[in-house]
């Protein structure tokens, strides 16, 4: 049985930056401690690796944190937490170097300077980036460095199932109890199909995104909202799920899941959105033309679909310099040219919205603690407040990485305070027997992704949230039935999960009374022009 002074769940940018500052911290001090990191697939299948933009810093002496922090709360629909928006970004310079240090390479100028992008809704430059991979590159750099400490140890192919709380020592667990302490996990390891407890003093979820709840998503398959469902099964507290960010640019190539990403920084670079005849189109929506910020840029998107009945819009950098464009998107340009035939000097990019990020999930504090003691979460499956209603591009690397140090000062703070309790039960799969129908977990899976991306998609109304939230509940009753009669395994597991976080999002979306940001409810648009 696994037992861990920390557990962290996840082993992207917010996990693994977590547990190394941990693992350097008491290693240093020659304290010896245990660090245990799970993921249900390999260490690098995160949705750090998808990250392709860049990670946001007040870099060069032109620009400030005055202005990333405006930018960030104009994007946010001034929904954001103004005190966490400065925290960020003054703390991010700092958490960038501290990666570089890590071995992480960001792009550099001839003479030595990082190459700084810009991208929609920023007033400068101001995007560290290597290539069009950042993501991948930050998470090679962070696997390196945390598999080579002594007191951290990475298990793969491991399934959280659920949060260890007092629930399961028999007590009554309501939401708003102020001591409800996590002990761990059950993690199901996939190898063997036996859930293990997976012990800790302090537990930290970093578990991404819930992009597999929609049919058309930039998220890789283990994007599951995991985190998010488990936590709000042990009575954490959630926030902000109406707000779901629909990228605007992903590659148009139906049937494909997930989807190509084509980085806001193609548009940062100088890309411009065109209509099916070849028209620009955002100049009727907004002055920013197509740098403004991505919710609005998706519903114009959605909009000129609509109106036309074109399944998608294009992105135009032909005019573009070449060989800059391929030094800065070398993947976008092979991915193009190999898979669609689609030559950048001189056929445009065929581009749709599809789901991408969460600006909402479990609440937490400055420090990273949810209202659950010893639990912490970072990274997209946490609500902080930096983002609002909106995410502004590449702050999300930011925020995961400025989040992680701060739950790992606090984590160092309290751990004298954390122990865990030695009669804590092992799981109970009495009755239980492998399902012998699968498909059955297959198709709720596709209803439910049919369910949100019609009626809890881009633009919404409260009959199309009213339908998904009754069409939901009769899936939610078959997949109980069927949860209680089987032997836990991921699909059944991730289903579980999938519905709990659509659940929160339609109940969210229905009770937003204004629209802001990410949230455009068509009903809402009609009170307003009434009232």
């Amino acid at each position: 049985m696994p037992n861990f002074d920390f557990l962290v769940i996840g082993s992207g940018i917010a996990g693994l930056s977590y547990a190394t500052k941990l693992a350097l911290h008491y290693e240093q001090a020659g304290q010896p401690v245990s660090i245990g990191v799970i993921t249900k697939v390999q260490a690098d299948e995160t949705n750090t690796k998808y990250a392709q933009g860049g990670i946001a810093a007040v870099w060069s002496e032109d620009d400030s944190f005055e202005k990333h922090i405006e930018d960030t709360m104009i994007a946010g629909d001034f929904m954001s937490d103004r005190h966490i928006v400065e925290i960020v970004v003054r703390e991010a310079p700092e958490r960038i170097r501290e990666l570089i240090g890590y071995g992480t390479r960001f792009d550099k100028e001839e003479d030595g300077d990082y190459d700084l992008a810009k991208e929609g809704g920023h007033s400068d430059y101001r995007i560290l980036h290597f290539k069009d991979i950042t993501g991948a590159e930050i998470e090679r750099a962070l696997l390196e460095k945390a598999q080579s400490l002594k007191s951290l140890q990475i298990f793969t192919h491991v399934f959280a199932v659920d949060l260890i709380t007092q629930h399961h020592l028999g007590e009554t667990v309501t939401r708003y109890r102020d001591d409800i302490k996590c002990f761990g996990a059950y993690v199901l390891n996939t190898r063997t199909g036996k859930v293990e407890k997976f012990l800790a003093k302090t537990t930290l979820l970093a578990t991404g995104g819930i992009g597999n709840v929609y049919q058309s998503t930039t998220n890789p398959t283990i994007a599951t909202g995991d985190g998010i469902a488990m936590a709000y099964r042990a009575k954490a507290i959630c926030q902000d799920m109406e707000f779901i960010q629909f990228h605007p640019t992903a590659l148009y190539e139906p049937g494909k899941k997930p989807s190509f990403l084509i980085s806001e920084a193609v548009r940062g670079f100088g890309g411009i959105l065109r209509n099916m005849k070849g028209e620009t189109f955002m100049e009727h929506y907004d002055a920013r033309l197509s740098l403004a910020p991505r919710d609005i840029v998706a519903r114009a998107i959605d909009s000129e679909m609509k109106k036309s009945g074109d399944p998608h819009v294009y992105l135009d950098v032909t005019h573009c310099d070449y060989d800059k464009f391929v030094a800065h998107f070398p993947n976008i340009t092979a991915y193009c040219l190999t898979n669609l035939g689609i030559d950048i000097r001189k056929d445009f990019i065929p581009v749709v919205p599809a789901q991408h990020y969460l600006c909402g999930g479990i609440k937490v504090n400055e420090y990273g603690q949810t209202n659950i003691n010893f639990l912490y979460a970072a990274g997209e499956c946490s609500c902080t407040g930096l983002h609002g209603a909106n995410r502004l591009a590449s702050n999300s690397l930011l925020e995961a990485v400025v989040f992680a140090h701060r739950a790992y000062l606090k984590t160092v703070e309290n751990f004298e305070r954390a122990e865990v309790p030695d009669n804590i039960p092992e799981w109970n799969d009495k009755g239980t027997h492998h399902p012998e129908e699968l498909v059955l977990v297959t198709e709720m899976q596709r209803e439910l992704e049919s369910i949100m991306s019609n009626y809890v998609g881009i633009v919404r109304s409260f009959r199309r949230l009213k339908r998904a939230q009754d069409r939901l509940h009769l899936i939610h009753l078959e997949h109980e039935e069927l949860y209680r009669q089987s032997t836990v395994s991921v699909p059944i597991s991730e289903l579980r999960n999938m519905i709990e976080v659509a659940y929160l999002i339609i109940k969210m979306a229905t009770a937003r009374r204004d629209n802001r940001g990410l949230h455009f409810n068509i009903d809402i648009v009609k009170e307003e022009v009434y009232s």
